[in-house]
């Protein structure tokens, strides 16, 4: 009885965690479709923030946040006594922390959003800094973690899931490189570093995802 309810506690935690991404991206999408002001190519969803709306967005930030933290509490059930098994599930948990963080200290107004707002504007407050540290731990805290899973992977001898595991983190890796060094500029690589990082978190939460819901079939059976 004891080892049912477990599993099924397991379970649920691990499905919280899978649903954080589709719900970011979901509702982040509607939501830069319809701010006024607001581009896919020239602002990071961040900025949404902001604005009369920009709760809806904090709010958000801070859910998707404290889902993918229960899926790294059941990612720890499921794995802690293999590699990987204790450094894997924290780093994940990092990464919903720094979710929860950016929520409650949001971005400064950039490049023109909200409207009303200077093109070059770059003022940093200390709201702005906080949000800035909290993002940049939970992504660094992600990166980390693909490359955890990806040796937990490979010791499992699943090739596949390892190599997906590293190429995402990889690629999270040269993004946040990128937005972090070119977010001042302007015009056409603004935009590039805009898209590819943007890239980047989806494929960063389809990893997510998809590794959680593999997991969860591993604790099913």
């Amino acid at each position: 009885m004891g080892t049912t309810k477990q599993s099924k506690v397991t379970n649920m935690l691990l499905a919280g965690g899978m649903i954080a991404g589709p719900v970011y991206i979901g509702i982040g999408l509607v939501e830069g479709l319809t701010r006024k002001g607001f581009s896919f190519l020239h602002h990071d969803l961040s900025l949404l923030a902001n604005g009369h709306l920009g709760w809806i967005h904090s709010l958000l930030l801070v859910v998707s946040g404290m889902l993918t933290v229960a899926g790294a509490v059941g990612m720890r059930t499921v794995i802690r006594d293999s590699k990987g098994g204790t450094w894997g599930p924290l780093l994940l948990g990092l990464y919903g922390l720094g979710f929860v963080g950016a929520g409650i200290f949001k971005a400064d107004p950039a490049n023109g959003f909200p409207i009303g707002t200077p093109a070059d504007a770059h003022a940093v407050s200390t709201a702005g800094l906080l949000h800035f540290v909290c993002g940049a731990l939970g992504f660094v805290g992600l990166i980390a973690a693909c490359f955890v899973l990806a040796r937990h992977f490979k010791a499992a001898k699943d090739t596949t899931w390892s190599k997906f595991s590293k190429v995402t983190g990889i690629f999270y890796l040269l993004a946040f490189l990128g937005i972090a060094m070119g977010s001042q500029q302007t015009g056409t690589v603004l935009t590039v570093v805009i898209l590819g990082f943007t890239a980047a978190v989806i494929l960063g939460w389809v990893w997510v995802t998809a590794t959680l819901g593999r997991l969860k079939h591993t604790a099913t059976n």
